[in-house]
C-alpha cells in the first residue's frame, strides 16, 4: 500500500498553524518555507 502525500500543501499547512500559534516566528517560517520549496523545485524540476 502506497500513500502519496504532496509535500507542498502539508508544509504550507504546518507553517500556517505555527504562524497562528507563534507569530514571532513568521520570518523564520517564511525563510525555511522558501528554502524547502526551492530545494524541492530543483529536485523535481531537474
Amino acid at each position: 500500500m502506497y500513500l502519496h502525500i504532496a509535500l507542498e500543501p502539508l508544509i504550507s499547512l504546518i507553517a500556517g498553524i505555527l504562524i497562528l500559534v507563534i507569530p514571532r516566528l513568521l520570518n523564520y517560517i517564511v525563510a525555511i518555507y522558501l528554502i524547502v520549496m526551492g530545494v524541492l523545485g530543483m529536485v523535481h524540476g531537474g
